[in-house]
C-alpha cells in the first residue's frame, strides 16, 4: 500500500492542514474576544447589563457571526466542487480541460490500495462517490441554519432593549436583515471564485498545485 515515506515527520505531511487550523481557531479566538467587547458596548448603550465571555459564545450575536462566515465558505466550496465537474474556462488552471479525458472522471477500480467504500461498491461506492460535495452540502446547510438561529436570537436582544415584543423565527426569515446578511456573504464568495479562475488563465505562482507552470501557454487549460 502506498504510505508516506518514514523521512518525512508528522509536520511536514499535514502541515497544510496543521496550519490552516492553527490560523482558524487564533482568528476564531480574537473574533469572540472582540465581539464580546462590542456586543457588550452595544448592550451598554442600551442601558443593558453586560455579559460575561461564557455567556457571549452562546449568544446569537456571536452564533450568527461564526456561521454567516462558515455558511459562505461552505457554500463556495460545495458550488465550486460540483460546478467544476461540467464547465470549463479556457486556460485556467482550475478547469478541467476541454476535450481530453480526466483522470477524475475514470470509474473506479477494485484494488488492494482503493479505499474501503469502493471495494465494498453498490450504494455505499455512489454515497462515496458523491462524498465531497454531499459534505460541503451537509455543512452549508447546517450553517446557514445556525445562521439563521443566531441572527433572529440576537435580534430579539435588541427587540427587548428597546422595548419591543420578541419576533418569531419565521417572522425575522421575512425580514430584510438576515438576508441582507446572508447575500453579502455569498456575493464575495462567487466572486473569488471566479477570480482564481480567470487569474490562473494568465498569472502564475511558481510552487503552487493551484498555478499552472511558469511556462505554460496562457490558453493551456488545466495544470
Amino acid at each position: 500500500m502506498n504510505k508516506p515515506k518514514a523521512k518525512f515527520s508528522f509536520l511536514y505531511r499535514n502541515g497544510l492542514t496543521i496550519v490552516f487550523l492553527s490560523l482558524f481557531f487564533v482568528t476564531l479566538i480574537a473574533q469572540a474576544l472582540t465581539g464580546w467587547k462590542q456586543h457588550n458596548q452595544d448592550l451598554n448603550e442600551n442601558s443593558v447589563t453586560s455579559v460575561d465571555f461564557g455567556t457571549y459564545l452562546q449568544s446569537g450575536h456571536f452564533i450568527s457571526a461564526t456561521f454567516e462566515n462558515f455558511e459562505s465558505e461552505f457554500l463556495q466550496m460545495s458550488m465550486y466542487v460540483l460546478m467544476t465537474i461540467s464547465l470549463r474556462q479556457i486556460g485556467s488552471a482550475e478547469s478541467k480541460k476541454l476535450d481530453e479525458p480526466e483522470e477524475v472522471d475514470r470509474e473506479p477500480k477494485i484494488s488492494p490500495d482503493a479505499p474501503w467504500p469502493v471495494r465494498k461498491g453498490g450504494w455505499i461506492l455512489v454515497l462515496y462517490r458523491n462524498s465531497l460535495s454531499i459534505c460541503f452540502g451537509i455543512l452549508f446547510f447546517f450553517s446557514w441554519g445556525m445562521h439563521l438561529y443566531g441572527s433572529w436570537q440576537n435580534n430579539n436582544v435588541e427587540q427587548v432593549a428597546k422595548h419591543l415584543p420578541k419576533e418569531t423565527i419565521t417572522a425575522y426569515l421575512g425580514k430584510p436583515e438576515f438576508w441582507f446578511e446572508t447575500f453579502q456573504n455569498w456575493q464575495s464568495e462567487f466572486l473569488s471564485v471566479a477570480a482564481i479562475v480567470f487569474f490562473t488563465i494568465y498569472l502564475r505562482q511558481k510552487g503552487s498545485p493551484e498555478s499552472k507552470p511558469v511556462d505554460a501557454p496562457d490558453m493551456e487549460t488545466g495544470k
